[in-house]
């Protein structure tokens, strides 16, 4: 006799390009949530989002207002005594420049070979496809054999400003076991991986100032004081020459590797070759004593984002600039404060930087990190289901990136969160040429599938 979970895996399969042809439609859409001109995109966006909710007998459906981008939500709670499966998704996007390094245009989704290429086909449109098309065949093959309840923000690549708020003020509605949460990736295409633990964020922005306006450098240099030099030394006195942060008490609050933790992230099939390889740089770098495994995802980074000060024009204009701005951003490790941290660096800059110019530091984003449990019922249910579709028990691994809602979600709900995905490491995930590799969304589909069948009662 067939059982629900074959035919639910048949229905998948004879629906690939179907499957295929939707992801297209949103990923057509430029909903880019930094620029307030795809405002209108962003609304877009939701919309599609809350339509494929109710074609698929999603109930509750609505769009909730924030204070900048709207929350989509919708719910599915008649299954018997089975869990319930808070499901997170985001539907904004990066910027796409610069453009001209794109081969297609970033929202004219196209295939070429094995993959997909556009914005967002990896973070995390591609993600959000995967569960749909999941509860889909689900429901098209007998019906959902759990309760769900879908979240969807257009917020999280500007920090996710309005979502704890949002969480606060909705918490009965979004009450659950657990959440599903999908924006994540895999090592590689042959390794299944279950992330149990999430870097925080510090984001900062800091401009020196010098004199009231650009200044000839010929007339005026060697009596006034470059704020771009002012800021290259301040930023290069933030290391030191074992790559450790010198911001007075940044370690005091880091949480030290167990030897567990430590084992399990040696087990992982990456070495220093993977990272020179992904990265193309001639040699790694980072804090000594520790591995590069253990340096992505479980030691705190400060690093520039990006810089601006003078005429970056072509050809030479010699002036000594007015101004000098940095972003800055830090990684965070478990038991990282990020108000303690941008105390710290406040603390620096009032050390370090001299009299003769001024400065100013501007808080841009932030949240804590994030260490989840990995024995709960959620990662049992799709740890099963990584093994079933792959063939290898998965790996456990912590991220180096950030996700702050893992935290919201433990701290304001109480609940843990599944963390998996199915984007790869080159997909140029927030770069130019941004990827989803076909053959592993096919198999992120299954593996969903297996997913909800494994919590049936």
């Amino acid at each position: 006799m067939v059982d629900q979970l074959d035919i639910a895996l048949q229905y998948a399969h004879k629906n690939n390009e179907k499957f295929l042809h939707s992801l297209k439609e949103i990923l057509a859409i430029p909903s880019v949530s930094t620029e307030p001109e795809h405002a209108s995109d962003i609304r877009k966006a939701a919309e599609w989002l809350a339509s494929q909710l109710r074609s698929l007998g999603m109930q509750k459906v609505q769009i909730f207002p924030t204070a900048k981008h709207p929350v989509v939500y919708g719910e599915w709670l008649e299954a018997l005594n089975a869990p319930v499966v808070l499901i997170y998704g985001h539907y904004d996007v990066q910027p796409a420049d610069p453009l001209d390094l794109w081969k297609t245009g970033p929202f004219d989704p196209e295939v070429r070979g094995e993959n997909i290429y556009a914005r967002g086909a990896s973070d995390m449109k591609g993600q959000d496809v995967i569960m749909l098309k999941a509860v889909e065949s689900l429901v098209k093959s007998g019906g959902l054999p759990v309760n769900v309840k879908w979240l969807f923000e257009g917020e999280e690549e500007i920090g996710s400003p309005n979502l704890p708020a949002f969480i606060t003020g909705h918490k009965e509605l979004l009450a659950a076991d657990f959440a599903l949460n999908p924006d994540s990736g895999m090592i590689g295409k042959d390794y299944p991986t279950l992330t149990y633990a999430l870097r925080g964020l510090a984001y900062f922005e800091l401009r020196v100032f010098g004199p009231s306006q650009d200044l000839h450098s010929g007339i005026y240099g060697g009596v006034v004081h470059n704020p771009a030099i002012v800021l290259a030394e301040l930023i290069s006195g933030m290391h030191d020459s074992k790559g450790r942060i010198t911001l007075s008490g940044f370690y005091d609050h880091v949480q030290k590797l167990s030897r567990e933790d430590r084992d399990e992230l040696a087990r992982l099939p990456i070495d220093d070759k993977h990272f020179l390889d992904i990265t193309g740089v001639p040699a790694l770098y980072g804090e000594a004593g520790f591995t590069a495994n253990e340096r992505t995802g479980a030691r705190p980074t400060l690093d520039v984002n990006g810089l601006l000060s003078g005429f970056t024009g072509e050809g030479s204009k010699t002036v000594i600039p007015a101004w000098a701005m940095a972003k800055i951003s830090m990684r965070l490790v478990p038991d990282q404060d990020p108000n303690e941290v941008h105390q710290q660096l406040l603390q620096y800059l009032k050390e370090h930087a001299p009299r003769d110019v001024r400065w100013e530091l501007t808080v841009m984003a932030g949240g804590p990190a994030s260490i989840s449990d990995r024995n709960n019922i959620g990662v049992r249910a799709m740890s099963k289901a990584l093994e079933t579709v792959w063939g290898i028990p998965p790996y456990f691994r912590r991220e180096g990136g950030s996700i702050p809602v893992v935290k919201d979600m433990q701290s304001l709900l109480g609940i843990e969160s599944v963390v998996s995905g199915f984007g790869l490491p080159d997909d140029n995930v927030h770069a130019p040429n941004e990827k989803m590799h076909l053959p592993t969304w096919y198999r992120g589909i299954d593996a969903a599938i297996h997913f909800f069948m494994n919590l049936k009662p």
